[in-house]
């Protein structure tokens, strides 16, 4: 597959894209610097821009299905295959990552990720406690949070068992009732209009022991890239009874979006369920 790999792409395109992105990534950096330090509305705002101008400059192309929640807070929940998710996801939602500790250590993508906000957190055990109570904390000021359960990057093909410790923040009660907590599949479909197979789906998602340097090359030669998105039900811990309850819906209903995406399906619209979805 390596080889495979290696033929794809163009790295004329590449170097364009790159040299490109971090100019216009050094213009935008102190303008969140300085919304973040002022507490500026415009630091939730802003983001949203500057990911959507990424994804156009990279040549990705969104496939949106369904509608992201509008309540805040809302905790949105998402399969990941990479950092590309951050660019795909903060262009479509007003919010901050949850994320890893050796994410803020990363040169640039660290830089960027303290600068959307986002909520680091030690996955070592005994931690939990202390990691909740920084997502509860923001969640309580009204701030949308984005969290990949699986822990760490997939391969894009599938979705990685979810760890549910995290889901307890979701017993947090808003100013208008139970947080609302929403699904989200992320399913990376075309390559210059023609359908991904699973051999070429490494060209996007990042995982494992990949170099960060060569694939990030070799996904900015790229052309065209197709994501499809698909913004599902939003459901509420009370509603589904259990942390676990919670995650275990989480997960298969994000699979069964992806395993959709990738088959070139649509899901049937779900059934309406007062007690599952908040109105």
């Amino acid at each position: 597959m390596s080889g495979l790999m290696a033929g794809i792409g163009s790295l004329p395109l590449a170097v364009f894209r790159l040299v490109v992105y971090l100019l216009f990534t050094a213009l935008c950096m102190p303008v969140q610097a300085l919304a973040v330090a002022w507490k500026l509305p415009l630091r939730s705002r802003f983001p949203v821009w500057y990911h959507r101008r990424c994804l156009r400059l990279l040549g990705v192309e969104l496939e949106v299905t369904g509608t992201p929640s509008h309540a805040h807070p809302t905790l949105f929940v998402a399969n990941h295959g990479g950092y590309l998710d951050i660019s795909i996801l903060g262009a479509l939602i007003p919010g901050s990552f949850v994320a890893k500790s050796e994410v803020g250590t990363w040169p640039l993508f660290g830089w960027l990720a303290k600068l959307q906000r986002t909520v680091f957190v030690d996955r070592k055990r005994g931690s939990t406690h202390t990691q909740r109570d920084d997502i509860v904390s923001r969640l309580q000021d009204g701030d949308n949070l984005i969290l990949f359960p699986e822990g760490t990057s997939s391969d894009g093909n599938r979705v990685l068992p979810f760890k549910s410790a995290l889901f307890s923040v979701a017993a947090l009660e808003t100013g208008h009732g139970p947080l609302v907590v929403q699904p989200v599949s992320v399913a990376y479909t075309k390559i210059n209009g023609m359908p991904m197979g699973r051999a070429l789906r490494p060209f996007l998602a990042w995982y494992g022991d990949m170099d960060l340097g060569p694939h990030l090359v070799r996904l900015a030669g790229l052309g065209r890239v197709t994501v499809a998105v698909t913004f599902h039900p939003p459901v509420t811990l009370l509603g589904l009874g259990s942390r676990k309850a919670l995650s275990a819906h989480c997960e298969s209903t994000i699979a069964a979006g992806l395993a959709a995406a990738l088959s070139g399906r649509s899901l049937p619209p779900p059934a309406s369920d007062p007690a599952l979805v908040p109105q």
